[in-house]
């Protein structure tokens, strides 16, 4: 498989969700990105964005075992996980699989649990593998998850632990759409049939594991030139140095967007980075690996504008 192919793919898998999706081109490019990139995306936006029902068009659109947790207050972690259950026929414990085990995880409303469940997903999204009663079960190099939540603003949500946010690759925040969307979608999903129904949308998988795991190969042998690797070290220290920032991006940031950049460019058929992959990923890499300054937030300022400025003062390669 090369650049083109996996171009070709991600067309397909566009297409498919377009049949239930109208418009979100923005979540459904970074959810691509994200997936090439081996990471995983944290979607936020109001209630009735359509967070959930493309989460769920895209898993349907790349044919993987989906598993789906509705997050809320009273959730535990072996709820998301699984435990060992003993089985008083066999004298034995037996295994019962959590909804983790799958290769793509929806996390529906994840803000609407405490951190402690939360943190259930920590090992799982760092390391594709989760441990419990002292033994490790792989989840399988594709594993991602698509998490979804409410503004932080709403009530009954807990904001999510620095650590468990910097697992996310992605933090998008979906918005509402504009007229012309907005009328689409109202014709198209306000008939008769219930619009939550996606089968009957007719979309079709196009793609399955071994399919994965050759593009993610692909993706990883795109090239990365040492100017554009000193442009993200660059960009990720200048986060580290600004006075409107308490907290910059770490290393890990760093090598993150490094993979999000190689995903973009074989996303759009090349076998190279550019620096313009780079700056596209730039506020959805960093937005939440980062902290205003107390100065900064008296003064309104966001964390995009600031991440967005620093994209444009750091000088590019040409």
């Amino acid at each position: 498989m090369n650049v083109d192919d996996v171009k070709a793919l991600a067309t397909r898998i566009r297409e498919e969700v377009a049949k239930a999706i109208t418009g979100q081109h923005d979540t459904v490019d970074l959810m691509l990105t994200a997936l090439f990139a081996g990471g995983h995306i944290l979607l936020e936006g109001p209630p009735g964005t359509a967070k959930t029902m493309t989460a769920r068009c895209f898993a349907q659109a790349l044919g993987v075992a989906y598993g789906r947790i509705q997050f809320t207050p009273d959730l535990m972690p072996g709820d998301i996980v699984g435990s060992n259950i003993y089985n008083f026929q066999t004298g034995q414990f037996t295994l019962t699989r959590g909804p983790i085990f799958c290769d793509l995880l929806l996390a529906d409303e994840i803000n609407r649990t405490p951190p402690k469940t939360q943190a259930a997903l920590l090992e799982a999204m760092q390391e594709h593998a989760v441990t419990f009663d002292g033994t490790t079960h792989s989840l399988g190099r594709n594993f991602m998850v698509v998490a979804t939540q409410n503004p932080i603003e709403h009530q009954g949500v807990y904001p999510l632990p620095e650590a468990q946010l910097d697992r996310f690759l992605f933090k998008h925040r979906v918005s509402y759409p504009g007229p012309e969307e907005e009328r689409a979608i109202i014709i198209h999903h306000g008939g008769g049939s219930a619009s939550h129904d996606i089968a009957q949308y007719g979309i079709k998988a196009q793609t399955d594991r071994k399919t994965l795991e050759k593009a993610l190969e692909t993706v990883g042998s795109v090239t990365l030139v040492d100017d554009v690797v000193g442009y993200i070290a660059a960009l990720v220290r200048a986060t580290r140095d600004t006075a409107d920032l308490e907290v910059g991006a770490s290393p890990r940031a760093g090598a993150m967007l490094a993979r999000a950049a190689r995903a973009r460019a074989a996303l759009d058929g090349r076998a190279y980075v550019i620096p313009d992959d780079v700056k596209a990923l730039a506020v959805p890499a960093l937005r939440h690996r980062v902290i205003l300054s107390p100065a900064a937030q008296i003064d309104g300022r966001l964390v995009e504008q600031i991440v967005s400025d620093l994209v444009d003062q750091t000088e590019a390669p040409r």
